[in-house]
């Protein structure tokens, strides 16, 4: 397992406009001169935080995903971000779903469809809840996919209990990264900032948390405040109120030597997540 380097991009987005969405952040994908090994993109990047599915959903093999696959082919990175996806059951019912994609350059690709939906917008009223994670592998790195309001549900997110675990310095631990996509409004940007940080230390892995800035079409305001944070909780960069574009290489020796130094995963408790019976 060697290090790992992640590029984040922070921007505004143009209210329900794929078309310009889409052209505005290729721009901003191909200015990126560092290696890089993934581009990671806010919630909702095509459409910013909508709530109207009906009129801008796509379906996988639509437009938006086309282009990841085009632009993780030609720029050689793995691509995610989440977008908004339909899918129509065998009975004719059409789902929506706040999906993350991730896009691999080969043009495969993993899906993590948000689990907690932000109910104080209505989200719960558009989308479909997913009810599986979506942990990836990269360069042996462990990488688990969220999206905004799952922030605020600690037990979504944590390393599995340690019986799961094998022996030794962080061994068999779930994942290594934390990868949050948002469109977090700056009125609550206290606790995106506070609960990033609290994912990271109580997980003892590196998290990323993206975010948007700017207004959106129901005049919420976005402060963009973006992190990176390591396995101590300590900022290793964060950038607010301006659009940005940040690489950064996740180092693995810090990662082994915080989870040796201080093991305190060994002694978390242990739990099962048990799933509704709907689902």
């Amino acid at each position: 397992m060697s290090n790992l380097t992640i590029s984040l991009i922070q921007t505004r987005l143009h209210w329900e406009d794929k078309t310009a969405n889409l052209q505005m952040l290729e721009e901003k994908i191909m200015r990126i001169a560092e290696k890089t090994e993934i581009v990671v993109l806010p919630e909702m990047f095509s459409t910013g935080f909508s709530m109207r599915p009906e009129e801008l959903a796509e379906t996988m093999e639509g437009e938006t995903v086309q282009w990841m696959k085009r632009i993780a082919a030609q720029k050689k990175v793995i691509l995610t971000g989440s977008v908004i996806i339909q899918e129509e059951a065998a009975d004719g019912q059409i789902s929506y779903y706040n999906r993350l994609i991730w896009m691999l350059p080969n043009g495969h690709y993993g899906v993590y469809d948000k689990r907690h939906r932000f109910a104080y917008a209505g989200e719960d009223d558009h989308y479909t809840a997913g009810n599986k994670r979506l942990i990836a592998s990269v360069k042996g790195w462990k990488i688990n996919l969220l999206v905004c309001y799952d922030l605020r549900f600690p037990v979504w997110a944590r390393q599995s209990p340690p019986q799961l675990r094998e022996r030794g310095p962080g061994a068999g631990m779930e994942y290594d990264v934390l990868i949050y996509v948002a469109n977090w409004p700056e009125r609550r940007i206290h606790a995106w900032k506070t609960l990033l940080q609290a994912r990271a230390i109580e997980n003892q892995c590196y998290v990323v948390g993206v975010n948007r800035v700017g207004d959106d079409g129901n005049n919420i305001r976005y402060s963009g405040e973006s992190m990176i944070i390591d396995p101590l909780g300590e900022v290793l960069y964060t950038k607010k109120d301006e659009e940005d574009i940040c690489t950064i290489t996740l180092e693995k020796t810090h990662l082994d030597s915080v989870r040796d130094k201080f093991p305190f995963w060994k002694d978390a408790d242990a739990f099962m997540i048990i799933k509704d019976e709907e689902e």
